[in-house]
């Protein structure tokens, strides 16, 4: 697989919900990609379906909600959705913007882009204020994503290394 390949995959993987930059970046660096071309990558992908989250997302389950086949599934990522959101004011306050960059940034299961900003959506964030919050976000997860995977790459080195010697 050339290298522009491998980029393009972590790209696409950057998009994908649950998995985003939080999966890109560790198969990246298994890859053995630059991460100093890999990170801008992955953020970029990560943040490309943000707009279209924040102003269609909630719509569509809107309009699902009803329907024969998806409308139970709609209705509970509309509940689920609200209930989220309600739970991030309640702890929040005024301090939403942190709590959404935190939310977002800290590489948890269940939390990223995807979620943060239909979370925003239902809190009827400002669309600027949210879409710089769940950026802010990414970059930290990013961060915490790119060193724990150089860690693991340089530690599981150092064990086959390790491992090679002994013999």
């Amino acid at each position: 697989m050339s290298v522009f390949t491998k980029y393009l995959l972590c790209f696409l993987i950057s998009m994908v919900p649950i998995v985003e930059l939080r999966g890109a970046i560790p198969v990246g660096v298994a890859w053995g990609l630059d991460v100093f071309w890999l990170y801008p990558i992955c953020i970029i992908g990560n943040m490309l379906p943000v707009p279209f989250i924040f102003f269609f997302a909630r719509k569509v389950l809107l309009w699902g909600k009803d329907k024969k086949y998806i409308g139970k599934f709609f209705t509970f990522c509309l509940n689920k959705g609200e209930k989220g959101g309600q739970k991030l004011q309640a702890k929040a306050g005024r301090g939403l913007f942190i709590a959404l960059m935190l939310f977002v940034g800290i590489p948890l299961p269940g939390t990223g882009a995807w979620t943060g900003t239909l979370a925003a959506s239902f809190l009827d964030m400002d669309f600027k204020k949210s879409v710089i919050a769940v950026i802010c976000g990414v970059l930290i997860a990013g961060v915490i994503m790119g060193a724990a995977s150089i860690a693991v790459k340089m530690g599981m080195g150092g064990i086959f290394a390790f491992m090679a010697n002994a013999k």
